[in-house]
């Protein structure tokens, strides 16, 4: 008898990289309706949307960013840990050249200062894609430099200051509203849906994955595959860059020590939640999206059920170790495994024993 559950339909659904992830977060989200009725909820107010699930999408933006730069280098075998100062860097410069304006509310002003993070961001992508393409350094130290360093010149650019501003359309970006929607939602919104539609409708997604799949075949057929590590470390700035952007423009303000800090952590566990492999060659955009919003979701759960702030890491942790696992083909296969067992009727055969002459010859 064949049910809903074992039609190839459900099973090639079931089999999807982006099953779990989304049964994961509809989980985390009803979840919340035993501790917030009307978590669901959205207002219109001013022509603005408010509600949970806007803030989760607006909270979540940023590391939405991060995570799709995260994606393209894990793609290619690599990782970079210097996300993280990346967005320092980018909000310190655009705060700090916005407060030295004469005029921070004109939209030039605004223009030089993203114009500036953005370029620096290439530049900085760009001496990762240098160190692990062409001077062959392992991704993880290549880019644990710049994570270290960074941090340091994103505090030189504050002067160990936290820089304010006050400045309307650049408070855009991060904090303001477009269309009833925050700004930050669509534009993250743009990147992944282009990031998706470069991957996924050109060679790129291939290629990339022939990289990291097996670089040095890759390089044998012809790939270049210097140029395209070299490109995703610019892309991961980049998008790293725009998140600074967003995180010092919701708040008006920069913070050299704080601002994206271990943002890369968070974006490297929703890559993996996401179903990318962290062995290179196989990705998945909406994967991506999806493990993002399963962070800031779970954030928001931490803060609505009230966990004590000195045990949200630990909280975390253990929820993520639950994704993990269920996403897990062989753990779900031995759950099922032991499951059947258990519900069997049959017994093992006992084990029975033949002993030979040249046994009862040895015996003796």
């Amino acid at each position: 008898m064949t049910t809903a559950l074992t039609t190839p339909w459900a099973r090639a659904v079931t089999r999807s990289r982006l099953f779990w992830p989304a049964v994961v977060l509809a989980a985390l989200l009803l979840g919340n309706l035993a501790f917030t009725p009307d978590f669901f909820a959205i207002h219109l107010k001013n022509g603005h949307l408010y509600g949970s699930s806007i803030d989760i999408l607006h909270f979540g933006a940023p590391l939405i960013l991060v995570s799709l730069g995260m994606t393209l280098v894990i793609a290619t075998g690599g990782i970079d840990l210097s996300v993280g100062s990346t967005v320092a860097i980018a909000g310190a410069l655009a705060c700090q050249h916005i407060s030295q304006a004469a005029d921070p509310a004109s939209l030039g002003t605004v223009f030089g200062a993203v114009g500036i993070a953005l370029a620096t961001a290439v530049l900085l992508g760009a001496a990762n894609g240098v160190l692990v393409a062409r001077v062959g350094v392992q991704p993880i130290i290549a880019t644990l430099i710049l994570m270290v360093a960074g941090r340091g010149v994103a505090q030189l650019i504050t002067d160990g200051q936290i820089i304010t501003i006050t400045s309307e359309p650049y408070k855009l970006i991060g904090g303001g509203y477009w269309l009833a929607m925050p700004f930050a939602i669509l534009l993250s919104g743009l990147v992944a849906l282009l990031t998706a539609l470069l991957t996924r409708s050109t060679a790129l997604g291939m290629l990339l994955e022939s990289v990291g799949g097996n670089p040095v075949a890759s390089r044998l057929v012809g790939i270049r595959a210097m140029r395209l590590v070299g490109l995703v470390y610019v892309f991961s700035a980049l998008c790293a860059a725009v998140a600074g952007l967003m995180v010092s423009s919701n708040v008006s303000a920069a913070d050299g020590n704080n601002a994206g800090l271990w943002i890369e952590l968070d974006a490297i566990l929703a890559v993996v939640i996401g179903g990318t492999s962290l062995n290179g060659g196989r990705f998945s955009i909406g994967g991506t999206v999806l493990g993002a919003l399963i962070i800031q979701t779970l954030s928001t759960t931490v803060y609505t059920i009230g966990i004590p702030p000195e045990t949200t890491l630990v909280f975390k942790a253990f929820v993520v170790i639950a994704v993990c696992l269920i996403q897990s083909p062989n753990f779900r296969a031995k759950v099922a495994k032991r499951g059947a067992g258990r519900h069997s009727g049959a017994r093992p055969a006992p084990a029975t024993t033949t002993t030979t002459n040249t046994n009862r010859e040895v015996g003796a």
